[in-house]
C-alpha cells in the first residue's frame, strides 16, 4: 500500500486495499494465511508530519502447539503509524510496517482453545477427543 502524500487532502482521507499475503511474506511453518490482508488506513497529514490509522484483517490457519490440531484464526490489528513528509520522497510504503505490525501480533505458541488437552505423551491420542488407554492418563 502506498501513499502519495501530495494527494492527500487537509481533511484527510481513507484508502482501502486487499494486499496478497504473499507479497508481505507473512507465513511461517505453523501459520498459512487463508486470505488476502484487508487493510483499511485513515490518513491524515499536518505540515512535514503524515499520520496513518490503519485496520487490518486477515484469516490464517494455525497448527495449535498442543495437539497439533489445525485451526482457523482471524487476526486484526489496529495500530498508528507516523511519517516525516518529505518533498523528495513524496510517497510513503506502508507494506512493510503493516507486515511488521501483523507478525508483532502472532501467538508464541497458538492453541486451538485455551483448555487444550494435547496429545498423550506415550501414545500421540489427541486428548481432546477422548481419554486414551495408556497407564499414563
Amino acid at each position: 500500500m502506498k501513499i502519495d502524500v501530495r494527494q492527500v487532502p487537509p481533511e484527510g482521507v481513507i484508502l482501502r486495499e486487499e494486499i496478497p499475503s504473499g507479497a508481505l511474506d507473512l507465513e511461517t511453518s505453523i501459520i498459512q494465511f487463508r486470505s488476502p490482508v484487508q487493510v483499511t488506513a485513515k490518513v491524515y497529514r499536518i505540515t512535514n508530519a503524515v499520520s496513518v490509522e490503519i485496520n487490518a484483517e486477515v484469516l490464517a490457519s494455525c497448527i495449535c502447539s498442543r495437539c497439533l490440531a489445525v485451526f482457523e484464526r482471524n487476526f486484526k490489528n489496529s495500530f498508528s503509524l507516523n511519517y516525516q513528509a518529505d518533498i523528495n520522497a513524496p510517497v510513503i510504503e506502508l507494506n512493510p510496517d503493516i507486515r511488521e505490525e501483523i507478525m508483532l501480533d502472532y501467538p508464541i505458541k497458538p492453541l486451538c482453545s485455551s483448555n487444550c488437552k494435547g496429545l498423550c505423551p506415550k501414545c500421540g491420542k489427541n486428548l481432546n477427543q477422548g481419554g486414551c488407554s495408556c497407564a499414563t492418563t
